[in-house]
């Protein structure tokens, strides 16, 4: 089967080393993404986004001549979907936005061969595969023996490529030949269980794993603010609660990020909002977390300014969605710091994995922000600031504590 050319269409977080690691097993890839620096950094060998082992990947990858970046669409065997899938907030409840994937489809219809797989990876509310089905059927009625199916990525970002090889892979396609073939692929490439299943199950899968987090993670973030309301160490009261045998409270933060957690639930309440009351409940808690956060820390600048005298320099240290990584979608972190900034607070950003980031201003270096700062607000445990020569130097300064980088 490493005889097929795969396209990868998204050269994201996902579909980028997604991309290296089959170019590694074999496989002929071409990387399709509509950024054209991203796909002149690629083809010379540097990533364009931060990921252990994702460089030594993509030059080994590149120089074996198996993985190419270009801007458009080439015939193929495989096909794989990796495109954003973002939610548009007009509403009470946001709207998936799909045409990230239905672009990349309209591109493929007047390449596409019967003898092709189409698999979509991005994250879509259930029945979206099916409607690719159809869409494609409706163009070019003469495409009737397509392979198409789903199959949710479910890594961590910081561990991709050891859990895009050791990771269960839960693979649906719309018709049971489609899940036999795509099973067989994957197969090729994945040392966990490739389990099969429909194109819906899989897709409501993926949204229930990650809306199963978001409700556990909301449970943590309102126990935060129970606590800070009786005077309760919250760190201390979930280590003593998860003594008991059959109790594991997650840990609160400032908020939920990240283009998974932070997204997928409002996939499953599109079209369903009657039915998911608990997830819509735990979605409306996690998102109004950095407005609480905001006020705390609000409330202690206004004691600070009377303290000192002066207006003090606020220090948000982390800002990307979750530690040791440069990403910063839906990061509650980097929502914090704007909202101080539109507050008319003088905030200063600290974050080692964003200090080459364009478009990020008020950013300062660890090094200097011991001078800078008067008040210390930790959103984000990077493993920087939980070394002693942090937390020592932060024990004697004003600071605020969202993520337990002192409990660790």
């Amino acid at each position: 089967m490493n005889n097929l050319k795969i396209s990868i269409i998204g050269l994201g977080y996902i579909g980028l080393p997604t991309a290296c690691l089959l170019a590694s097993k074999g496989y002929e890839v071409i990387g399709v993404d509509i950024n054209e620096r991203s796909i002149a950094q690629i083809n010379d060998g540097i990533a364009p986004i931060q990921e252990p082992y994702l460089e030594e990947y993509l030059v080994n990858a590149v120089k074996s001549n198996r993985f190419k970046a270009t801007k458009e669409i080439e015939p193929s065997d495989i096909f794989i979907i990796c495109v954003p899938t973002p939610f548009i907030r007009d509403n009470e409840i946001p709207k998936p936005d799909l045409s990230y994937i239905f672009n990349a489809v309209d591109g493929l219809i007047p390449i596409l061969e019967n003898s092709n797989s189409i698999i979509l990876e991005s994250t879509s509310p259930v029945g979206t595969t099916e409607d690719i089905a159809k869409y494609i059927s409706k163009k070019n009625p003469a495409l009737q023996n397509l392979k198409i199916g789903y199959c949710p990525e479910r890594v961590l970002p910081g561990n991709i490529f050891q859990e895009l090889v050791e990771n269960d892979r839960i693979v649906g396609g719309v018709d049971q030949l489609s899940t036999n073939q795509l099973v067989d692929f994957y197969n090729t490439f994945v040392e966990g269980k490739v389990i099969a299943t429909d194109s819906k199950t899989a897709e409501m899968c993926k949204l229930s794993e990650n809306s199963f987090r978001d409700t556990n993670i909301a449970f943590a973030n309102e126990l935060s603010i129970l606590c800070d309301e009786k005077d309760i160490d919250v760190w201390e009261l979930i280590s003593l609660a998860n003594r008991h045998p059959r109790v594991n409270i997650l840990q609160p933060g400032p908020g939920v990020g990240g283009h998974c957690i932070a997204v997928d639930p409002w996939f499953l309440l599109d079209g369903s909002p009657d039915s998911a009351t608990l997830i819509k409940s735990a979605r409306n808690v996690n998102d109004s977390k950095p407005f609480w956060v905001t006020n705390k820390i609000s409330s202690e600048i206004e004691l600070a300014t009377i303290q000192l005298n002066k207006e003090p320099v606020i220090g948000c240290f982390g800002l990307t969605f979750k530690p040791n990584i440069d990403d910063i979608r839906e990061s509650p972190a980097m929502m914090i710091f704007n909202l101080l900034k539109e507050r008319g607070f003088n905030v200063k950003g600290i974050d080692p994995n964003l200090e080459n980031t364009e478009n990020i201003g008020d950013l300062i270096s660890l090094e200097n922000a011991f001078n800078d700062i008067d008040i210390f607000v930790i959103l984000v445990k990077h493993n920087q600031f939980l070394d002693p020569s942090f937390t020592d130097k932060l024990k004697l300064k004003n600071y605020l504590d969202f993520c337990g980088l002192l409990d660790s």
